[in-house]
């Protein structure tokens, strides 16, 4: 089980670090308009907020990563905690922006919560 809930900590880290390349690298890129649904104009109007806000993805990822090769009881806190940050912020941005985010961000962290609390 152990196993399991690191692969699922490690897909949500490897995640977050590709919502951090598009937000902060390739906010205005066809790719990145096409799954945030915007539009060129838009785009280029918020590539300052989308690069703030790929910077707290990357920050979401590192704590995962860090919570995976720290020792326990350190790194089974770390994944609990920042696999919850995910899961709360998903739920805020399903609330607000889109509630695709709910599938994409929301109920993966939940899984690889249960996944972590289950190995422990």
């Amino acid at each position: 089980m152990t196993v399991l809930a690191n692969v699922a900590v490690a897909v949500m880290a490897l995640l977050h670090l590709y919502i951090l390349v598009l937000e902060m690298f390739g906010w205005t890129s066809p790719r990145a308009m096409k799954a945030f649904g915007t539009d060129p104009e838009f785009a280029e109007k918020t590539r300052v907020l989308a690069g703030n806000q790929g910077l707290y993805n990357g920050f979401l990822a590192a704590g995962l990563v860090w919570g995976l090769i720290a020792a326990d009881p350190v790194g089974f806190q770390a994944k609990v905690f920042f696999l919850v940050c995910i899961a709360v912020a998903g739920l805020y941005g399903a609330a607000t922006a889109s509630r695709r985010i709910l599938f994409v961000q929301t109920v993966p962290a939940l899984i690889s919560l249960l996944l972590v609390l289950l190995s422990r």
